[in-house]
């Protein structure tokens, strides 16, 4: 291309139409790319599938638990577990999660104990005391996980650290300024970090094509100089497949990975009063549960003599009660008091603090 014919327009152009969506496993259950497939074993693929059943009940037991004023905050997860669990299981113990509010799932299957999960949802201090966990408690400030994850991956490096740190936003998230500082930075230092937008169409209400003019999130990793892919985020093989690529790379020196999933939450943005009939509509959401991934995943291992309804049954029961035991361990945890909340935020307190703490210290001695 010449100065005579340059044509920033085309430059354009021919960037996005690079970002096709990555997909191993169509909606109907079959591989329509081979080639592509991740290795993994028949039981890996059993487990993978036990994890989002375990996951969809833990939605639905979480948004009735929230209904009874028994949790706190909660951002329901059903819809987006193939993206979400399909991501944490192409790590490794070592690595390190950066979770957004909605990543609690990643959490769990990483190691955090639930009753540690349904603590954090009450607000209870114990619920963000990691450990034997490589993570942070779920960042609430949207895309502030971007910056941190670029921190985090930076030290692994100084470190000579054979592992990763991988995070999540939203589709809002990748307009916030954080996003952008945070993957520029890791990928000026080749941080070993994967930077995951969670693409499920709406941010709270405001839906994906009023956020920004770019055809795709992923292409704004380009801008950094870093690799970025879109893939389908209903299909928990590709979502497998390009994680783990992008931590084969990390963990080779290569620096960071932008991965944009599409997907979608069936239910509302959290359970803090958001309606989403008001700006979804149920020809959108019927459109959605066709690519449910955990039919299509379910339709993919029946075909393959990998699973069965018996199967899926004796997971269901299993959640059920791993669900009630966490929650009564829950219920049996001392309640947490203002003092408590003083004492740990600060190393040193402040004489302001130190007057209204024995204020409340007299309080809870009666």
């Amino acid at each position: 291309m010449t100065p005579n014919n340059f044509d920033p327009v085309e430059t354009l152009n021919t960037i996005e139409e690079k970002f096709e969506m990555f997909q191993i496993l169509d909606e109907e259950g079959k591989i329509v790319n081979e080639s592509e497939m991740p290795e993994l074993s028949d039981d890996q693929l059993v487990e993978l599938m036990k994890r989002m059943v375990w996951t969809r009940v833990l939605d639905a037991r979480s948004i009735s638990l929230n209904r009874q004023g028994r949790l706190g905050f909660y951002a329901p997860t059903a819809g987006q577990e193939a993206s979400q669990l399909g991501s944490q299981y192409a790590l490794e113990k070592d690595d390190y999660i950066l979770p957004g509010y909605r990543d609690v799932p990643q959490l769990i299957w990483h190691g955090l104990p639930l009753t540690q999960a349904f603590l954090f949802s009450r607000g209870h201090f114990k619920g963000n005391q990691y450990d034997e966990i490589n993570a942070l408690p779920p960042q609430i400030i949207i895309g502030a996980q971007y910056v941190q994850t670029a921190g985090v991956a930076l030290g692994l490096k100084k470190r000579g650290k054979d592992s990763v740190v991988i995070t999540y936003t939203g589709d809002g998230g990748s307009s916030q300024g954080d996003f952008y500082e945070g993957i520029n930075f890791a990928g000026a230092f080749d941080a070993p970090a994967i930077f995951v937008i969670q693409n499920n169409n709406y941010a709270i209400s405001t839906p994906r094509e009023l956020q920004s003019k770019a055809k795709t999130l992923g292409q704004k990793g380009i801008a950094a100089g870093i690799p970025s892919v879109v893939v389908d985020g209903m299909d928990p093989l590709a979502v497998y497949k390009v994680v783990r690529d992008a931590r084969d790379r990390a963990v080779a020196g290569e620096g960071p990975t932008l991965i944009e999933m599409l997907t979608y939450r069936y239910g509302p943005h959290t359970m803090a009063g958001d309606d989403p009939t008001r700006y979804r509509t149920s020809d959108e959401d019927s459109e959605w549960e066709k690519k449910d991934p955990l039919v299509r995943f379910r339709t993919y291992l029946e075909g393959k003599k990998l699973w069965t309804k018996e199967q899926e049954d004796e997971v269901i029961e299993q959640a059920k009660e791993d669900i009630k035991k966490a929650i009564k361990e829950a219920d049996g945890t001392e309640k947490q008091s203002v003092t408590q909340l003083m004492e740990i935020m600060y190393a040193d307190m402040p004489s302001n603090l130190k007057e209204q703490y024995e204020v409340y210290k007299e309080k809870e001695s009666k």
